[in-house]
């Protein structure tokens, strides 16, 4: 069923391609880790749970919930340099971009299996994304990972070092799954990466739950009430 609806919207992937419109309320760039810590069953775990948690029921309705679309974006990270676009910045307007996106990380293969976690670049290359995303009302960061940096500057470093005005960054924290013996997250994700207005830690334990978590965390990121309590007040 998603592969034959998915069909349907090919032919206007090249329009969607192209992100620009004034009334966006949201940038949203969803980082996906694929360190060497994420084996092959866990990937297809991710990949799958990610591709159906952006096409579930309550995540379209919240996609959709205001005329005001939201412009998204998905990349892959691991070590320093190792960022691949999955998706590039796409306005989302029906189900049918939904699917789009869902089919593209679907498919995906994979970038990188054999490097580090490098969170630090990994957001630096987000707020570079972000300088090239379109006129939001809002900009959101989605990181997810199941571990901890390892290499490269810490996420506080990139804080300081790159553009964040105005960005909130939200952490997915894969708990008990790092081949290294990492089992809570929760505090390093907290202390860590959690930054700006209204930044809040979901939690999937194990990769098994990480569709379950994906679509709780980007329901609630996504709707129109959330997004306007990130904005800042009006000034006449």
């Amino acid at each position: 069923m998603l592969r034959r609806l998915a069909a349907l919207v090919l032919s206007c992937a090249p329009h969607m391609a192209v992100a620009q419109d004034a009334g966006c309320r949201l940038a949203l760039v969803l980082a996906i880790d694929v360190s060497s810590s994420v084996d092959r069953g866990e990937y297809a775990l991710q990949s799958g749970g990610l591709a159906s948690a952006l096409i579930s029921p309550d995540v379209v309705r919240a996609f959709l919930a205001s005329p005001r679309p939201v412009a998204l974006a998905v990349f892959e990270w691991s070590g320093r340099y190792n960022q691949v676009m999955v998706q590039n910045w796409v306005m989302i307007r029906s189900r049918a971009h939904l699917l789009y996106v869902a089919e593209k990380v679907a498919r995906f293969e994979r970038s990188y299996d054999e490097f580090p976690t490098a969170m630090g670049y990994a957001l630096g290359h987000a707020a570079g994304l972000l300088e090239r995303a379109p006129d939001c009302d809002a900009k959101t960061i989605d990181i997810s990972g199941d571990g901890v940096t390892n290499e490269g500057f810490q996420p506080r470093d990139a804080y300081n070092a790159f553009d964040f005005d105005g960005v909130t960054v939200n952490g997915l924290a894969i708990n008990g799954a790092d081949m290294e013996g990492e089992t809570d997250l929760i505090p390093y994700y907290q202390t860590e990466v959690l930054h700006g207005a209204g930044a809040f830690l979901q939690v999937a334990q194990g990769f098994a739950d990480f569709e379950r978590a994906m679509a709780r965390k980007l329901e609630r990121e996504v709707a129109p009430g959330f997004i306007s309590a990130l904005q800042p007040p009006h000034r006449p």
